[in-house]
């Protein structure tokens, strides 16, 4: 599992909101990434503002949105699936191109979230679920906040 090596980060999350902008693909793995993740801001003393988008593709547009309103972390969740054809590729091109952009462009702290799997048992064995190896939803919060703090703290 690609969580070997992950580093353990405690987070005060006072006073910060976290917007977590999550897909509607693949409810079960998406219901267990935003409870992972709503778990994770509840445990960093953080607010949390959830708001669903329809599939993976359109998480970047709205983390832009997000940004230019002065969002301090935005949490992207997803799931993309490879299948027979080479929309997986597409797809997850575009949206780590689009949020890696987002959070350049603003120097905001945008979470990565988005699984991308072979299989749906790959996105289930990360999502936070009973019987899950990783809680990819509240890593993903975690990073963020910690993101959020490195970028409050430098005096550039």
């Amino acid at each position: 599992m690609s969580a070997h090596g992950a580093p353990s980060i405690a987070i005060d999350g006072a006073g910060k909101t976290v917007d977590i902008v999550a897909s509607m693909w693949h409810t079960e793995v998406m219901d267990g990434l935003v409870a992972g993740a709503l778990r994770a801001v509840e445990a960093a003393g953080a607010t949390a503002r959830v708001i669903r988008v329809p599939g993976a593709f359109e998480l970047p547009v709205v983390a832009e949105k997000l940004a230019r309103g002065g969002a301090e972390a935005i949490v992207c969740l997803g799931v993309v699936v490879r299948g027979d054809t080479p929309h997986f590729d597409y797809v997850c091109e575009a949206v780590t191109r689009g949020l890696t952009d987002v959070a350049r462009t603003h120097a905001v702290a945008v979470g990565f979230g988005v699984l991308t799997t072979d299989n749906d048992a790959q996105a289930l064995a990360r999502a936070g679920l009973q019987g899950s190896q990783e809680d990819k939803g509240a890593e993903t919060v975690a990073a963020a906040l910690a993101t959020a703090a490195v970028l409050a703290s430098l005096d550039v």
